[in-house]
């Protein structure tokens, strides 16, 4: 049997506040690249991880049995990533097969077959867009827009955190569908990859901004038809008096509050009563059986550029830590990807 290094990114303890770098640690162990006989589980060697949001939630302390799983301190993070077949105990899966799926941080993951939810059939696009335009983020922003959404031609589409992993894509998916799109941003050169590059309409620095409701109603005198939401908070509470009748609000992610002990409240939830607004929070485990259909609309419109995806790079496992922390800072500029081995 084969024993090989397997270095890999651990929790030190459940997080309180905002997640530091001294949160994990970088351990090195072994791993034996054999599987025991009759075992039924893939050995994978991961090549890309995903770095994303919802990971800092996993890493609190959660009674509620029904919630997350979350992480256990000492063990290796887990999360999305595009790994290959070393060994399977499972017949669908061959050695040298690519995947992506839930997998450890770690250079080797030994997983049940089970937390391997597609295998990579088109190799004319980047690996790495199979943690993000072509996986889970990818999925999110369809069927959260197009399911949840439930666009007309011509509506006004507002996407908070619009150059994440997510919301670039809701915005280029709107304008597909003829829409109106603004996006908010935290810096001048995101504000300007908004509109320069992936083709919103109008784009916004939040930061910048004293009073969103004055600047929704700058950039939607007519108000919005859908938002898609993925920080919550003062931004929520802003839209909320900017909706239309019967406007649409899919939730995918609430940033800004996930490093809160308090959460911050909300007041003008009565416009959805008024108005006829439809809030509704959805994951995006429930809409992996459309990925076939997903594929089918997004793969052309890669290949002929009419999509772009913007991905922000980080190199080595042991920079994970630095990568996944400054997902709360806004350090990223579009999708942050780390490269664990790119073969």
């Amino acid at each position: 049997m084969t024993e090989v290094r397997n270095k890999q990114v651990v929790l030190r303890d459940y997080v309180s506040g905002f997640p530091k770098e001294s949160d994990m640690n970088i351990v090195e162990g072994t791993i034996t690249l054999k599987l025991p006989e009759g075992s039924d589980e893939v050995l994978l060697k991961n090549l890309y991880l995903s770095c994303d949001p919802y990971m800092r939630i996993l890493m609190t302390k959660v009674e509620d049995p029904d919630f997350f799983s979350n992480y256990k301190p000492g063990s290796p993070l887990t999360g999305y990533g595009v790994s290959k077949v070393v060994e399977s105990g499972d017949p669908d899966y061959k050695k040298g097969d690519l995947v992506w799926g839930i997998t450890k941080w770690e250079e080797f993951s030994l997983i049940p077959s089970s937390l391997i939810l597609f295998k990579i059939e088109h190799t004319d696009v980047p690996l790495s867009y199979y943690t993000g335009i072509l996986g889970m983020p990818g999925v999110t922003a369809y069927a959260g827009f197009f399911e949840v959404g439930s666009p007309k031609k011509g509506e006004n589409v507002f996407v908070s955190a619009a150059s994440g992993a997510v919301g670039q894509l809701v915005g280029q998916f709107a304008k597909l569908n003829d829409c109106y799109v603004v996006g908010s941003a935290g810096s001048k050169d995101k504000v300007d990859l908004l509109k320069n590059k992936l083709g919103f309409d109008e784009a916004f620095n939040y930061k910048e901004e004293t009073d969103l409701n004055a600047t929704l109603k700058r950039y939607f005198p007519e108000g919005i038809d859908i938002y898609f939401e993925n920080v919550g908070g003062k931004t929520l509470d802003a839209v909320l008096l900017n909706m239309r009748v019967h406007g649409r609000i899919p939730i995918c992610g609430m940033i800004s509050q996930y490093n809160l002990t308090q959460p911050e409240g909300v007041t003008n939830l009565a416009n959805l009563i008024f108005k006829r607004v439809r809030m509704e929070g959805f994951m995006v485990t429930e809409y992996y059986h459309l990925y076939p259909k997903f594929l089918e609309f997004v793969l052309p419109h890669i290949r002929e550029g009419k999509i772009v995806y913007v991905e922000d790079i980080a190199e080595g496992l042991e920079n994970g830590p630095t990568a996944l922390v400054g997902l709360f800072s806004g350090r990223n500029v579009g999708k942050q990807v780390l490269v664990v081995a790119r073969d």
